[in-house]
């Protein structure tokens, strides 16, 4: 099986994708779901309650995928958890053979949210990542990364201190602007963070242009140009239009010096993932 860690760092152009989950997900939609991105992910991301919203456990989605042959990358915030139980969930990935983590600070629990839970932020997503990686064994450790277009002077000093800490790989927020993207790699590679750092871009097939706007509003610092919603409010099929235009974004991806691959986050319909890499090219 090719690992996740060794795609992401090698020489192609590495691909995951998000699974669909709820609290009403059973193993066997994670193993359906899983086998139908079978050949064409590196590695599956399981989200921790994205939003706010409860699902199935990072821990226990991932157990599932190892036994069933697919490499997962959980996701981690320190939203939800204290450091004990922070430390106790990496302890049990471990156990049932996860290697990667994606590690990150997290967002609060949104005003008026019909759950009314508390936010605990007992570490810091530095923390959290300097804890992941003192722990026996050899994590492949990610942590998230903002695009945006950084001046000449830019040192990144916050992701030299989570390298510094024990991050190897950055996944960035959705970004469908080009622009942005460039002028991003071009002052990450002149700040010689490529030597820390592979990074992987975030994308969605997004089915239509409520969908966009809704991201754009709720996942603020998202990167998605009005030329986008215009395409898909002028489509006449706008799910079809969101997978073309996620696949000619990975295409574009692709031929910048300096990104390692793409994250497919769900809107929901684990087809539309499939349907967008194999509409890419990118895998046979």
């Amino acid at each position: 099986m090719t690992t996740f860690r060794k795609a992401v760092q090698g020489e192609g152009f590495a691909i995951s994708a998000e699974l669909t989950i709820g609290k009403e997900s059973t193993a066997d939609d994670i193993r359906r779901q899983a086998d139908s991105l079978a050949g064409l992910v590196d590695g599956i991301q399981v989200t921790d309650n994205p939003y706010a919203w409860v699902q199935m456990s990072a821990l226990a989605a991932s157990s599932i995928l190892v036994e069933h042959g697919f490499d997962p990358v959980p996701i981690m915030t320190c939203r939800d958890r204290n450091r004990f139980a922070l430390q106790s969930d990496l302890a049990g990935l471990q156990a049932v053979g996860v290697g990667n983590v994606m590690l990150m600070r997290g967002h609060r629990v949104p005003k008026n949210h019909s759950v009314p839970a508390s936010t605990v932020f007992d570490l810091t997503g530095q923390e959290l990542i300097a804890l992941a990686a003192s722990l026996d064994g050899d994590f492949f450790i990610g942590t998230g990364a903002r695009l945006f277009r950084p001046g000449p002077r830019w040192q990144a000093e916050s992701l030299v201190r989570r390298a510094k800490a024990g991050a190897q790989f950055l996944q960035t927020q959705i970004c469908f602007n080009m622009d942005v993207l460039q002028r991003y790699m071009k002052q990450f590679l002149a700040a010689g963070l490529e030597r820390d750092y592979s990074v992987m871009v975030s994308l969605s097939p997004l089915p239509s242009a409520t969908t966009a706007r809704w991201v754009r509003k709720h996942l603020s610092d998202s990167r998605i140009p009005a030329e986008v919603i215009r395409r898909l409010e002028g489509a006449a099929d706008p799910e079809q239009e969101g997978i073309r235009i996620c696949a000619e974004m990975m295409q574009q991806i692709a031929e910048i010096p300096g990104f390692s691959g793409v994250n497919l986050m769900t809107t929901g319909d684990p087809a539309a993932l499939r349907e967008t890499i194999r509409a890419s090219g990118l895998k046979d």
